[in-house]
């Protein structure tokens, strides 16, 4: 899905300002994910975690993935993308802005991230802060189920 960026190397980032990065593949949300997520965190709430009980009492009828799982998984969708730039030796999460959880995602849906470069600004030598609006999308659904901005401090 995603297409190879032409000629986005360190020193021409800021040519790309504005521009779609990339589309990820589509990534199955299997209940095993949701359970485990659920296990390290502590969050096991029955919505997520309770596929009878969903069946029974849940407007959504499955269990739905917990928001925070939806937004770790950009961290995987983007690097399944491979966007860092030629000539950078190291890229590092500086931050994620605006968090917007807008849908619910059901256990089963296939989700993918899109992604774009919102913002480039020099962090010292040879450094540039970036950041990039990624929306969460749901296959068959119209609507993006999340909305965060992704800062990145590449270093060459």
């Amino acid at each position: 899905m995603s297409h190879k960026l032409v000629d986005y190397r360190f020193d021409r980032i800021p040519a790309f300002l504005g521009q779609e990065l990339g589309v990820s593949e589509w990534m199955t949300l299997e209940q095993w994910r949701i359970d485990e997520f659920a296990h390290c965190t502590g969050d096991d709430q029955w919505i997520h975690t309770d596929p009878e009980r969903c069946a029974r009492e849940s407007p959504y009828g499955v269990p739905i993935a917990h928001g925070f799982l939806t937004l770790s998984l950009l961290a995987q969708l983007m690097n399944d993308l491979k966007l860092m730039p030629e000539g950078t030796n190291l890229a590092l999460n500086a931050g994620i802005n605006n968090v917007r959880f807008k849908s619910v995602v059901r256990v089963g849906s296939r989700i993918r991230v899109r992604v774009k470069l919102a913002a480039v600004t020099p962090n010292g030598p040879d450094r540039l802060l970036t950041i990039s609006a990624c929306a969460l999308e749901v296959e068959g659904e119209r609507d993006p189920a999340l909305l965060a901005d992704i800062v990145v401090l590449l270093c060459r």
